[in-house]
């Protein structure tokens, strides 16, 4: 089922690569969202795109009707506003469908450019009072990540009683995160990274810091205060899924996957379980054994462990228990990409490092190419039928999918 049209809620993803650009549009992404070198969320942690990019991702995301969105939401400082100036005249000239804005600098400069502004959640909307106020300038708001969806219903209510619109003439589109990490600060807001190491997560450089392990400790007399979980700061990451019937009910109009700077195969798997799942949503087929199976999925990939966030009402987070991934399965890097024989519909690679046998489940990423993952069921070096090959070999296996030059390849194991 396309979902890709007018009356669908739009499944909006990270991309951080045009490896992550490429598997968003390939698992059925209605939106793509990303940032370009400096002044966006994820500067220092994701690759991001340079300028010159634009009018790639614009054309590459045109031709499958996905939209497209620059991040820029930190603090600008006086020396930033020409740089803003030129990224902004950018996005027009290429065509990207709109910014991600927080500073009211960048969003004025964007309304007198003519490009589409949204808010973002750093601006903590909250109230629909609010709503109406960036209305005057913005056709989308991010609300901020602390509401309850009871709230978040309440707004998009108020947003259609009271027929609030934006520049377009459109009524105003909610959108929310539904999906990847959440930040112990309030929507983001943090400034431990810049007390600690001068590094501000506000001008998108976090070293994220609250991701370690912490002792409390009494400065009156030195007792330190047993803790059962040291990670203290670091929450689980948010998850929607197993509740999506009701986050589907607050009337929103955008689903947020958070993850710029995770992985390709990542954006691949979470982009396509939330599409499986808003799917049969639509078609009345989200039951609890579908469910089952979607969170499974996502637990192969990377996460701190799931929770549902603020949004059904808690009122303290869960913390993490370990201070990087519980994915189930880890990827471990084996070789290239050396030929595609598209009559033969197979793949040659370079076994680089390791071995791979038979049965072993592989994923490949480029930046044309995306994502693929298959499991192999036959393979070929020399032209003889082989079960294994080692490093060093040159590998054929059958694969409907082109491979570019260069593309990796990497073989899953348990974690």
């Amino acid at each position: 089922m396309n979902r890709r049209g007018e009356g669908k809620i739009e499944l909006m993803a990270p991309a951080g690569s045009f490896e992550s650009l490429q598997a968003a549009i390939d698992n059925g992404a209605d939106a793509v969202y990303f940032g370009v070198e400096q002044l966006n969320m994820r500067a220092r942690s994701s690759i991001n795109f340079t300028l010159d990019d634009l009018p790639e991702i614009a054309l590459r995301c045109a031709a499958h009707k996905v939209k497209t969105y620059l991040t820029l939401n930190t603090i600008i400082y006086d020396h930033d506003l020409s740089i803003i100036k030129t990224l902004i005249n950018r996005v027009k000239e290429a065509g990207i469908t709109a910014i991600i804005a927080s500073d009211q600098a960048v969003i004025n400069y964007a309304r007198t450019a003519g490009v589409e502004v949204h808010i973002s959640t750093q601006l903590n909307v909250t109230n629909i009072e609010t709503v109406k106020f960036y209305a005057l300038f913005a056709d989308v708001m991010v609300l901020s990540r602390e509401l309850s969806l009871r709230q978040v219903k309440k707004i998009c209510d108020a947003i259609r009683d009271e027929d609030v619109r934006g520049p377009s003439g459109e009524l105003i589109k909610i959108e929310i995160f539904a999906h990847g990490a959440l930040c112990m600060a309030v929507s983001g807001k943090c400034y431990l990274s810049l007390h600690t190491q001068n590094s501000s997560a506000n001008r998108g450089a976090c070293v994220q810091n609250c991701r370690r392990t912490y002792k409390v400790i009494d400065l009156e007399d030195g007792h330190e205060l047993e803790i059962d979980n040291e990670y203290i700061m670091s929450p689980k990451d948010l998850c929607t899924l197993d509740f999506l019937d009701q986050v589907m009910a607050t009337g929103v109009q955008v689903l947020k996957i958070e993850g710029r700077a995770r992985a390709p195969e990542y954006v691949a798997t979470v982009i396509k379980t939330y599409n499986e799942a808003i799917n049969a949503y639509y078609e009345g087929s989200y039951t609890p054994e579908k469910i089952k199976g979607w969170m499974e999925q996502l637990a192969t990939v990377y996460n701190r462990g799931f929770w549902s966030g603020y949004y059904l009402g808690q009122q303290l987070g869960e913390w993490a228990e370990a201070p990087g991934s519980l994915a189930t399965r880890k990827k471990i890097f084996i070789g290239k990409g050396i030929h595609y024989y598209p009559k033969q519909q197979a793949a040659h690679f370079k076994i680089e490092t390791q071995s791979v046998a038979v049965g072993d489940e592989i994923l490949i990423t480029g930046p044309t190419t995306g994502v693929v993952e298959t499991t192999i069921a036959s393979m070929r070096v020399e032209d003889q039928e082989v079960d294994t090959a080692g490093k060093g070999a040159d590998v054929t296996i059958p694969l409907a999918t082109r491979i570019r030059p260069s593309d990796k390849i990497y073989k899953y194991v348990p974690a």
